[in-house]
């Protein structure tokens, strides 16, 4: 895929707020922490894109971006963190879902985990709500430059193993790397329906 523009469009935390459905959009969500921030940094060639933060919990909003005039990616707030306040907590998972439930425009939902952290009912939660609303889901495995080829691997069948899915089923990523980044892309075309992708 080759990025030409990226741009910020907006903030939400509901509905009104929302930019108009006029391109198909793919969301990325994960525990606080994951890396989505530098995953979507990597994959639109920008450092700073998204803002990073040292501080889990910090995405607290609904963050729109708009990709070659033709893609939106949407960055959702990050769960599970311990330091977040419970009110925080409890606003999240309805701002989530009712963006889930009723984006006409949403074509996938990429779910990112940390590989080296074994996938915990949260991860389990979501992937139910979104077979729910029949969102297709494309799962990602962060932080893959932090252990070896074998690691990676017994990492990954774990997951597999807690999930319930195939092996194959993952996207190893590292934003150092860029390891996974072309194969992120391609499902992402692909799921979209966008040209392809050039």
């Amino acid at each position: 895929m080759q990025v030409k523009s990226a741009d910020f469009i907006t903030s939400a935390v509901k509905a009104d707020q929302y930019p108009p459905a006029e391109y198909p959009e793919v969301a990325f969500a994960g525990r606080s922490n994951v890396g989505k921030s530098s995953l979507i940094n990597k994959l639109v060639n920008r450092k700073r894109l998204v803002k990073t933060s040292s501080t889990p919990g910090r995405t607290q909003l609904i963050n729109f971006f708009r990709v070659n005039d033709e893609l939106s990616l949407v960055d959702l707030p990050g769960y599970g963190y311990a330091k977040v306040p419970v009110a925080v907590k409890k606003q999240w998972g309805p701002m989530v879902e009712a963006y889930i439930a009723s984006r006409s425009n949403l074509k996938a939902v990429v779910l990112l985990m940390d590989l080296r952290r074994t996938p915990r009912a949260e991860e389990l939660n979501l992937m139910d709500w979104l077979h729910h609303y029949e969102v297709p889901t494309i799962l990602v495995l962060t932080k893959a430059d932090k252990l070896s080829k074998s690691n990676q691997n017994k990492q990954c069948r774990l997951a597999a193993d807690t999930l319930g899915v195939d092996m194959q089923d993952f996207v190893l990523f590292s934003a150092k790397s860029g390891q996974g980044r072309d194969v992120l892309w391609r499902l992402i075309v692909q799921v979209s329906g966008i040209s392809n992708g050039s």
